[in-house]
């Protein structure tokens, strides 16, 4: 497959055929992830891969206590819809033949030394420059779905397991500087993929 094709290919997939994932196949996701480019070559970025299905469930579960602690009982039809497909989502995920734990952290570049003289902590500095480790993990996950997309398998990049980021962390054995950046799921596609509409060029392109 072509870059062009694989980017035009690619979209999230959350349910899967229920055959494994090969961890050679997963490592090299995560070597072509590995190429992408980062804040002073700083490459932010850690990969854990979890095969086994257990140890997947009991992330799903760890994000589920979570939720159960943070959202309220639903009380009304609007809040028990939106409460029970949170939990078919996470469920989902749980089910995958494989995750990729992601880890960052933020790695102080020449700007972030001169920020820090005038008194500022590191993450406020951080913050003024814009939280660069995150768009460096972001060009590194992209290239992993991409990898994943041309390797004929379905990737999704999970947003929701961040709100249980401590109990993750611990799970996984990730310790400080680093942190959890992200959870993707990845498997063989279960049914042909549904591309989700795109905006138009004249929406998102403008000429200065």
């Amino acid at each position: 497959m072509q870059l062009k094709e694989a980017m035009e290919a690619r979209t999230s997939v959350r349910t899967y055929l229920p055959e494994p994932v090969s961890v050679d196949d997963l490592k090299e996701m995560v070597r072509l992830a590995g190429r992408a480019p980062s804040l002073n070559n700083a490459q932010p970025w850690k990969y854990y891969a979890v095969v086994e299905a257990s140890r997947c469930q009991r992330i799903a579960s760890l994000v589920e206590q979570k939720l159960h602690t943070i959202l309220p009982e639903p009380k009304t039809d609007a809040q028990q819809k939106a409460t029970s497909k949170l939990f078919d989502y996470v469920g989902l995920f749980g089910r995958a033949p494989a995750l990729l734990i992601v880890a960052t952290r933020i790695y102080p570049g020449f700007l972030d030394d001169a920020l820090m003289t005038t008194g500022l902590a590191r993450e406020a500095a951080d913050a003024v420059r814009g939280h660069p480790y995150a768009m460096s993990l972001g060009a590194s996950i992209e290239n992993l779905l991409l990898a994943a997309t041309d390797m004929g398998y379905g990737a999704c990049w999970l947003t929701v397991p961040q709100v249980a980021s401590a109990s993750i962390e611990r799970d996984v054995g990730i310790e400080a500087p680093w942190r959890l950046g992200a959870v993707i799921s990845v498997g063989r596609p279960a049914q042909e993929a549904i591309q989700s509409p795109k905006k138009p060029i004249e929406e998102i392109f403008s000429v200065l």
